[in-house]
């Protein structure tokens, strides 16, 4: 049967795939779960058309049993017509015997019709235990089978964020960013610095500014000492 070979494969497909990379175990688990679901629609299917059958020969067991019974019974009643003088003595083992050969003839038919009733009935036992464990199977594959769905999309999830992860140096990213940071930081020297200059400037002019004050004081006592040396006076009237 090839459920056996089907169910052998559903259970290569997740190695095979992941040590070969050949096939999608996702893909190849559901087309074998679509074949199994089709096995155990035919099987149930057959476990019906066997059930039938056993229970249609059961009928027709019954049936030759009772007409066997029946048959017997005919024979006597005969041989009691025959016995009271209702009917010919000949005549009546004639009718008898007929009776009783169909007796026999629908006791074997009812003794085979038996052993071919139990035969279907264990078959159609056997049928209804492998349906309900395969049932049983396709209902515990189906959940694995989300699982492994699941299971698929986590890493693939991963597998695209380590693969980015790992490209971000070959693609120069970091490279880029520490240049950026290189040329902030020139910049925010750079301005550091014309601050620097700036407020340099302004200091120079500051100190410019008391030297030549400080020269105009210095003129000053200078020309009051020639003034002071020629006589001249402090006032001019």
């Amino acid at each position: 049967m090839n459920i056996f070979k089907r169910i052998f494969r559903i259970g290569q497909a997740e190695i095979h795939a992941a040590v070969e990379k050949m096939e999608d175990p996702v893909k190849m688990t559901e087309q074998g779960l679509r074949e199994l679901r089709e096995d155990l629609a035919n099987a149930t299917e057959a476990y019906a058309k066997v059930k039938a059958l056993a229970i249609r020969t059961e009928n027709e067991r019954e049936m030759c049993e009772k007409e066997s019974v029946n048959y017997a019974e005919k024979a006597i009643l005969i041989m009691q017509k025959a016995q009271s003088g209702d009917v010919d003595i000949v005549k009546a083992e004639q009718l008898a015997r007929e009776a009783l050969s169909l007796r026999r003839k629908y006791y074997q038919e009812a003794e085979t019709l038996g052993v071919q009733a139990a035969g279907l009935q264990q078959s159609s036992q056997d049928m209804l235990k492998n349906t309900e464990i395969l049932k049983s199977n396709l209902e515990k594959w189906e959940k694995e089978l989300k699982t492994l769905k699941a299971r698929v999309k986590v890493s693939k999830a991963t597998e695209q964020v380590n693969k980015q992860l790992a490209q971000i140096d070959n693609n120069g990213t970091i490279a880029m960013l520490e240049r950026m940071k290189a040329k902030v930081e020139d910049q925010e020297a750079l301005a550091k610095a014309y601050g620097e200059i700036a407020h340099g400037k302004n200091d120079l002019k500051d100190e410019l500014n008391s030297l030549l004050k400080n020269d105009s004081l210095s003129i000053e006592k200078d020309l009051q000492a020639i003034k002071e040396k020629l006589g001249i006076g402090g006032s001019n009237g």
